[in-house]
Order: C-alpha cells, then structure tokens, then sequence
C-alpha cells in the first residue's frame, strides 16, 4: 500500500483565523479530502532567528542556530508538497515568513554548493507547491515580488511551482467569507496538489 502524500501548509499571516488562514484551511481541507496527510505551520507564532550568513551550513547539513527552524529540515526534506499561504505586506512577503525562508539556505548550500540535495531523490521529481496569497489593492503585478521568493523558495528546497491562487480587491472584499467561490477554489487547488503529486508518483514507478 502507497504511503499518503504528506503536505506542509505555511501560514505567513499573524492572523491565525483571518483570510489567508481561511484559504490554507481550505486548500488543506481539499488535501485531505483527496486522501493525503496534512501539517499547518503558522511562522509567525515561531520562535526563530533570521539569517546570520556564516556559512556554517556550506559544510553542513544544518544550521548552528538552535531553534524552532532547524528541526523542520528534515520533515520539510521528507514531505510531498507544500502550500505557502500569506498576505501581501509592503509589495511583498511578511518579515517573519521570508526570514522563515531564508533560513533554508541550508537546503541551497546542499542543493548547489554541495551538488547534494537534501531531498531524498525517490522523492525529487514529485513535489509540488501551491502559493496562495490576498492583498487589499487591486492588480496582479502586486504580487509579482512575493512569488518570485516563493519560486525561489520551492527551487531551493526540490519542490516544483505547480499551482497558485491569487486574490486581490480585499479591501472591497474584506471578508473571504462572502466570496465561497475562493474558498472552493483554494478546496480545489488543495486536492488538485494530491492527485499531481499521486500521478507523478505513478508514472516514476513505471519509468522504473
């Protein structure tokens, strides 16, 4: 028997129940509903420290700051997929979860230093992310920023950009409630991940 896909949800918002937590909800309730396993992460309630840049993971398979980040590396080298959800905060990604993700530098040393990535290579070819993000202004380009990182982001830890939901107007909207056509749009993109993720997995199998 096949082991469920595992899929990591990042909330990038303070808000644990606000509109970007009602998507990640959402989005992994639509992971779940396809029958895979799911973690939710709220960064900002993490208690971490940013980047120091010494260089002590060119070497290493770890960073030497000992905190809350470090012991997500290996659970974010073992998982299927990943679903980054966050608000849009000065034309870009909030402090705490860029400073999350900057940590990861670890993965980018293995990954292209080391020529060795921490990803265990039966796994490689099937991870996929989904960036999910709101803003209050009008425009697709007000997240142009933001996904960059995120595509960055998912280079460096072998997860492939699959899919993204991306609403702007809240500040008309102000309520993601009131709209349920997101809300089963971020359902949906939650199950979708799984059957990508299964499918990729299949067809691995009958390369082999």
């Amino acid at each position: 028997m096949n082991e469920p896909v595992r899929v990591l949800g990042l909330l990038g918002s303070p808000l644990s129940d606000g509109n970007t937590a009602r998507l990640l909800a959402s989005a992994l309730a639509g992971v779940r509903e396809a029958g895979g396993e799911v973690e939710r992460v709220d960064v900002p309630t993490l208690e971490f420290s940013a980047c120091e840049e010494i260089m002590y993971c060119r070497d290493n398979d770890t960073c030497w700051i000992e905190d809350a980040v470090r012991p997500m590396y290996r659970s974010v080298a073992d998982l299927d997929g990943v679903i980054i959800a966050t608000p849009i905060m000065t034309m870009g990604i909030p402090g705490k979860l860029k400073s999350f993700m900057d940590r990861f530098q670890v993965f980018f040393m293995a990954k292209y230093m080391r020529k060795v990535s921490l990803v265990p290579a039966a796994r490689r070819n099937r991870r996929r992310g989904v960036f999910i993000s709101i803003c209050g202004m009008d425009g697709e380009h007000i997240f142009a920023g933001a996904k960059t990182s995120v595509e960055a982001f998912f280079d460096i830890i072998d997860v492939q950009y699959h899919d993204e939901l991306l609403v702007s107007g809240m500040d008309r909207i102000q309520d993601i409630r009131i709209r349920p056509d997101l809300l089963s749009a971020a359902h949906a993109k939650g199950r979708d991940l799984v059957l990508s993720i299964n499918s990729q997995a299949l067809l691995t199998r009958q390369d082999q």
